[in-house]
């Protein structure tokens, strides 16, 4: 496990304040920036005791790539979970379970929006396999907007072992297709839940797909055959949520 971690942006250090300032080693704050959210960040780190260091923009864009908007930080790495972690999530979460499974989604920019969209409807943890997917890059952190300290990511070698073992703690897996029969909107989505989605285009390995109990469509009006991953995902996780309110 790296030392450090780069987070850059405003939204993932300020919910990084909120849930774990302990992290937070060293921060990097572009010269001249005085308008009233840097002084509202400033004003945070000078409570927390942490030091900030002022930079030109050059040197900032030499500590990370993308568009940091003039602020950087060191961190300590959270948490490394594991499958087993996974398991003991489900048996001690406080609500219904819902689980999220990326398969084959290789772009760290679908998964910080995949991870945002996770902690807004109160996923418990967001599962990938270790090989053929994205990873938590700098970038994946800053689209996710601080979700990535809230939503555990956690790798699994075997994927379809790992969904056999959620259906026997008691969680129905509903992947999505688009040669499903069955459309979102008509399925029974209640109750402890694993949503497994593939990645744009190729869809879910085959044997993944075979690991589901059902499997789900967005019905597709236009003429476009699908949607963004993490569009998709959003989607079907709302339509979750809508039905366990």
């Amino acid at each position: 496990m790296k030392a450090t971690e780069r987070v850059f942006g405003f939204h993932p250090l300020e919910t990084l304040l909120k849930v774990a300032p302990a992290r937070i080693k060293q921060v990097y704050l572009l010269r001249g920036r005085q308008d009233k959210r840097a002084q509202q960040l400033d004003a945070l780190l000078a409570k927390e005791h942490i030091s900030i260091q002022v930079m030109d923009r050059a040197q900032l864009d030499e500590l990370c790539e993308g568009r940091h908007q003039g602020v950087v930080a060191d961190v300590v790495p959270m948490k490394a979970y594991d499958e087993t972690d996974l398991y003991k999530l489900v048996a001690n979460a406080s609500g219904t379970p819902l689980i999220l499974v990326l398969d084959g989604v290789t772009d760290p920019h679908n998964l910080g929006a995949c991870l945002r969209t996770a902690d807004a409807v109160g996923v418990n943890a967001l599962v990938v396999p270790k090989d053929n997917s994205a990873s938590l890059t700098d970038v994946a952190r800053k689209v996710a907007s601080g979700a990535a300290d809230t939503v555990p990511l956690i790798s699994v070698t075997n994927l379809a072992r790992c969904l056999k073992k959620l259906q026997e703690l008691g969680l129905w897996v509903t992947g999505t297709a688009g040669e499903a029969q069955q459309a979102l909107f008509s399925a029974d989505l209640r109750g402890p839940r694993v949503i497994v989605v593939g990645a744009e285009g190729k869809g879910m390995r085959r044997l993944t797909k075979e690991c589901c109990d059902e499997l789900v469509k967005i019905p597709m009006l236009g003429e476009v055959s699908s949607l963004n991953v993490s569009v998709a995902t959003g989607v079907v996780l709302f339509e979750v949520v809508r039905q366990n309110l």
